[in-house]
């Protein structure tokens, strides 16, 4: 039951792993000058390759009809993810670093809880503490995103960065971007936290319609492929090679982004169907650790004091929504464990009655089963 209880936050932790080494290995990619319109259309054609199959198999069975609404909330899903979030993400990681990418991301389960109370899957009582304590959270993660945006600070220097060390320091480290650049990348990366937001929310809506997960994972990498390399081909009409693929970096980040999307889209929709999508998004602070750790060996990236800062703030603003989340769960079980709880109360209230040979109230006795209220009349 503890086990059942730790899965999805094994899950998803697992999943952060698998998104902090995917952060470097495609800012190595584009730093070789791969299109990251061309890097998206090549990860979800290698995702569709390889969960398609187990779809049809493992799912021959379970899956429901597919009908034309469905399709059609499909291709808008898989539009605001891979397609607008991804595309928007990897252009704003070019013009950035991988540390603030991931640092900046942090503001992902605000915006995904804004976004759950205006569709109605989450609920504010601002007399409860809780409720006080998501709002005040998502406004302090917003101010940290602000924070890491225009301060920057001084550096914080640390043994391996002040000199390139080794062969992997000497070929990927990097020059400081601009603050031009920081200022592009950071309204493209807020951007595409806004659309992962806005998939979540819609994925956890599809699931209730469409209750096959990994039908779902192959249905939205097929059209996300599909929607990527269109907007790849007009984007890069000019300059077709950037579709040249060799055994190098570059053919390194499509297939292991292929094999993250297929995963993660899998266990981001199981997980969010079992606690909710504020739940799925409060775990990206572990991403951003894993991929600042890496950075500074793999890119030698120079720490700020401002990024740090602000990075503290989003964390401390994420886990006050994630603390106001846990007391959600405590007074408001889930849906199915409600019903559940809620009839085994009910039959235990019923019996305890018939025991006492009391009469129930009217509401009461249209709750008996029939074979209870037989046997009552007997």
């Amino acid at each position: 039951m503890k086990f059942e209880k730790a899965r999805p936050f094994m899950a998803i932790v697992f999943i952060q792993f698998l998104y902090a080494l995917m952060s470097i290995v495609a800012k190595i990619a584009l730093n070789q000058g791969m299109s990251p319109h061309v890097l998206v259309a090549y990860r979800m054609a290698v995702a569709a390759a390889l969960i398609t199959p187990f779809a049809l198999v493992l799912e021959r069975n379970s899956r429901p009809r597919l009908t034309f609404k469905i399709f059609l909330q499909i291709s808008i899903l898989s539009l605001f993810e891979p397609v607008v979030e991804q595309n928007l993400y990897y252009s704003g990681m070019k013009l950035t670093t991988a540390t603030f990418t991931s640092a900046l991301c942090n503001a992902l389960p605000a915006m995904t809880f804004i976004m759950a109370c205006i569709f109605k899957l989450e609920k504010v009582n601002i007399r409860r503490r809780h409720s006080q304590a998501k709002l005040v959270g998502t406004m302090v993660a917003i101010g940290g995103a602000m924070l890491m945006t225009f301060f920057k600070g001084n550096v914080i220097e640390l043994p391996w960065t002040s000199k390139p060390m080794g062969i992997i320091g000497q070929a990927h480290s990097m020059n400081t971007p601009k603050q031009e650049d920081i200022g592009k990348g950071s309204v493209m990366l807020v951007a595409s936290c806004f659309s992962w937001s806005c998939y979540i929310i819609l994925q956890a809506n599809i699931l209730n319609t469409y209750n096959a997960e990994l039908s779902l994972t192959a249905l939205m990498c097929i059209m996300g492929m599909l929607e990527a390399s269109v907007i790849a081909l007009i984007w890069e009409r000019k300059n077709m090679s950037v579709w040249k693929i060799h055994p190098d970096m570059k053919l390194l980040a499509s297939i292991y982004g292929g094999l993250v999307s297929g995963l993660a889209y899998y266990a981001i929709g199981w997980a969010s169907k079992k606690r909710g999508p504020v739940f799925v998004s409060a775990f990206n602070p572990l991403s951003m650790v894993i991929v600042a750790i890496l950075s500074s060996f793999v890119f030698l990236e120079k720490l700020y004091l401002g990024r740090v800062v602000g990075s503290v703030v989003i964390v401390f603003g994420v886990y006050l929504v994630l603390w106001g989340k846990s007391k959600d769960k405590i007074e408001q079980p889930s849906t199915n464990a409600g019903c559940a709880e809620t009839v085994v109360k009910t039959d235990e209230q019923m019996v305890r009655t018939l025991d006492n040979n009391q009469v129930l109230p009217i509401h009461d006795q249209l709750m008996i089963p029939k074979a209870v209220t037989h046997s009552q009349s007997v």
